[in-house]
């Protein structure tokens, strides 16, 4: 038989290593909320994953990165960096409503809460690093995008702002209004109305956000 025409042995392969992967990010980010950074061990978390502890720290070396990309993952899956792209064809209004909306709804899930709750636990406990992870992943990043998608919109002419840094804080504090905080203390009464009420409040944060900054 000719060698090019002999099969090719079948190794591993990307696609398995990719899905050992998902396994771990999955088990990982339920212990993580379950359990709290200090409460959760990469033992457990190869026990949840169906895989050894060698695997998992093959795959994210240790428990402060395993950590940094869970939180990756969530924001990106519910933020993706795509969302921040200033398109030509759209208005920034639009684009700043349609992260609004998404933004205050991942912002108040109740996955998003108990993971803040878990954060506070461990930064009482004195582990302030668990916190900063967090901080680094979530609400940097999210600033980042802003304040770079606020800036091509400057550059634009369709907004006008001294302070793009100051600005794209404001924005992200004004999508929240009271929501966060009623959900961190369970102080919603219907999930619907909470709902309604959640994206009424990120609509009122855009329409505030072009009055303060929009061209004169």
């Amino acid at each position: 038989m000719n060698a090019s025409l002999k099969p090719k042995p079948q190794g591993p392969g990307r696609p398995k290593d990719m899905e050992k992967r998902a396994l771990i990010l999955d088990a990982a980010r339920n212990l993580f909320a379950q359990s709290s950074f200090n409460g959760t061990s990469m033992d457990a978390v190869a026990a949840a994953a169906g895989v050894s502890k060698l695997t998992v720290y093959s795959h994210f070396g240790d428990k402060d990165n395993l950590f940094r990309e869970v939180i990756r993952a969530h924001v990106q899956d519910k933020l993706p960096a795509e969302l921040f792209t200033k398109r030509p064809e759209v208005g920034i209004r639009d684009i700043l409503t349609e992260i609004a909306q998404r933004h205050a709804l991942a912002e108040t899930n109740a996955d998003t809460v108990g993971a803040f709750r878990a954060i506070m636990s461990d930064c009482q406990q004195g582990n302030p690093r668990f916190g900063r992870l967090v901080w680094e992943e979530g609400p940097a990043r999210m600033q980042k995008l802003v304040a770079e998608l606020l800036q091509r919109a400057v550059d634009d002419g369709e907004l006008q702002i001294e302070n793009v840094s100051r600005a794209s804080g404001q924005f992200l504090a004004l999508l929240k209004g009271d929501m966060v905080l009623r959900r961190l203390f369970g102080c919603e009464d219907c999930k619907y109305e909470f709902a309604e009420e959640v994206s009424a409040t990120a609509a009122a944060a855009v329409d505030m956000f072009i009055r303060a900054y929009g061209p004169r």
